[in-house]
């Protein structure tokens, strides 16, 4: 039905109206917020209930129900209401005839927000919409804000990230894309299940962040006086279990990151790590397009999909191009035939700003990728064998010297995936360590740290192991169309707002 909806005053204003109704309500004996009403059937099972019911014609049918309105329209002794829960509206309509005066009358001073549960009989009206009629209601919270912009939708950026509850009541197709985060993270846990793998849970808190290159987040336990980290990664303690004789297991957690914010990062975020025993990185590589190909299928019902302007394929087998290769591709640097001082030099007639803090071929092979390579991986690419001296966790190529075992996934220019032919030579492990506890000597905060545990660990053997790290906020984003990090974050970290006098 085409009605308007209420004229709202100032919000100021309505704030201090709603809170006097507040009152009014509890000096008529009516609690605004009562403790307790049980919801038979949502929105959507009452719409699924009512498919056979006919216009001008009594269903028979009483339904009991409850959710915010978000909708008023009409005048006299009948109006109507549009209600909403997490499974869609429903028409309101209120008659004074059925519900008696002082209902009705307590019907009319209900506000956008409010939350009711409702007992009905749904029909169809002259205009051919499913309408609950009202036969008895229960106001469950008073609602004192109004609602965003009149519930037309909530369109400022930093206002919906600061206030999601706010953003999931205004704008629905936020509220599909977190229903589609829950399910991607079941499907890949049961995909991982049927895999075999078992799910297990390891310490947030660590004496030793390691598993990344990345700078931590630092604390104190006060009754242990000892410093703490929270974890940059979940691998070395899910490698401990490989060691202790577990031979599939994953998990899937938050980790946190001291760096920048940027539309594909954020401080914390949701990682899955999972570890096989007697597999390498190529075993990985096939379980990771079986697990993402999977995904898209069930999500978005094709292995095609749209991301912004783009469609995505996740058809398997993906594109594999390797590091050497991929570099040559984009720079015509063939990085297998140079040293440090060679490589540096061919950089140079790049005439591109290079980091003099760079002390090794590792990190001027990274530098040439991150500025050449990535931007233009759009289709589901793994780029694999990178550079050991970048990769001090994974083992050393069987076949290219200098390199290690490794891919990563890239799609739409983001990392999606990161996995090893896991490094299980605990001697090879230690020097390892040692160069990387010189590059944090030398400044780098985001070196791995000496993690004498680990080594130990090792020294009582560990099987040929394959890890695989995938990003669950970056698969969330391409399988929803959501061009930030924190579309996909119910609650993303942000600046503080600046005080009245800043």
């Amino acid at each position: 039905m085409s009605h308007k909806e209420e004229v709202t005053t100032n919000p100021i204003d309505e704030f201090a109206m709603r809170r006097e109704k507040r009152l009014d309500l509890i000096s008529k004996n009516i609690n605004p917020y009562p403790n307790y009403f049980k919801k038979e059937l949502s929105l959507s099972e009452v719409r699924s209930q009512s498919s056979k019911v006919e216009k001008d014609a009594p269903s028979g049918l009483i339904f009991v129900t409850a959710g915010r309105i978000i909708a008023k329209r009409g005048h006299g002794k009948a109006s109507f209401a549009n209600l909403l829960d997490d499974s869609g509206t429903l028409q309101l309509y209120f008659k004074q005839d059925i519900i008696g005066e002082e209902k009705y009358d307590l019907s009319r001073t209900l506000d956008l927000g409010d939350f009711l549960g409702i007992t009905g009989e749904p029909f169809i009206t002259h205009t051919g919409e499913l309408t609950l009629k009202v036969l008895d209601f229960t106001l469950l919270a008073k609602s004192l804000n109004p609602l965003p912009e009149k519930f037309h939708g909530l369109h400022d950026k930093e206002l919906r990230y600061r206030k999601r509850h706010l953003d999931l009541i205004a704008n629905p197709d936020v509220k599909k894309v977190f229903q589609n985060r829950s399910k991607i993270i079941s499907l890949l846990r049961r995909h991982l299940e049927n895999e075999g793998f078992m799910e297990v849970e390891t310490p947030v808190l660590q004496t030793i962040p390691g598993g990344a290159s990345a700078k931590p987040f630092n604390t104190h336990h006060n009754a242990l006086e000892m410093e703490l980290h929270l974890r940059i990664s979940l691998e070395l303690p899910l490698k401990r279990l490989i060691v202790g004789g577990f031979e599939k297991v994953f998990e899937i957690g938050r980790v946190f990151r001291n760096e920048g914010i940027s539309y594909k990062h954020n401080p914390e975020y949701t990682l899955m790590e999972l570890y096989q025993a007697y597999a390498d990185y190529n075993d990985m590589m096939t379980l990771t397009e079986n697990v993402l190909s999977s995904l898209a299928k069930e999500i978005t019902g094709s292995f095609k999909v749209e991301y912004g302007d783009t469609v995505l394929d996740f058809t398997p087998p993906f594109k594999r191009i390797t590091m050497t290769d991929a570099i040559k591709t984009h720079t015509n640097i063939d990085i297998s035939k140079h040293d440090f001082a060679s490589l540096k030099k061919e950089i140079a007639k790049l005439k591109i700003n290079l980091d003099e803090t760079y002390t090794s071929s590792g990190q001027l092979v990274n530098f040439l990728y991150d500025e050449f390579v990535e931007k233009h991986l759009i289709q589901p690419t793994f780029i694999t064998d990178y550079p050991i001296e970048t990769s001090p966790l994974a083992k050393t190529h069987r076949s290219l010297p200098g390199m290690v075992e490794r891919f990563e996934l890239i799609i739409n220019t983001l990392e999606v995936a990161n996995a090893y032919t896991e490094l299980n030579d605990p001697v090879d492990q230690k020097g390892r360590f040692m160069e990387q506890a010189k590059q944090r000597e030398a400044g780098d905060e985001e070196a791995h740290m000496m993690d004498t545990d680990f080594v130990e660990a090792l020294e009582y053997g560990m099987p040929p192991t394959g890890g695989l790290g995938i990003g669950i906020d970056r698969v969330v984003m391409l399988l929803t169309n959501a061009q930030s990090i924190r579309d996909v974050l119910l609650f993303p970290h942000m600046k503080n707002k600046p005080t009245v006098n800043e």
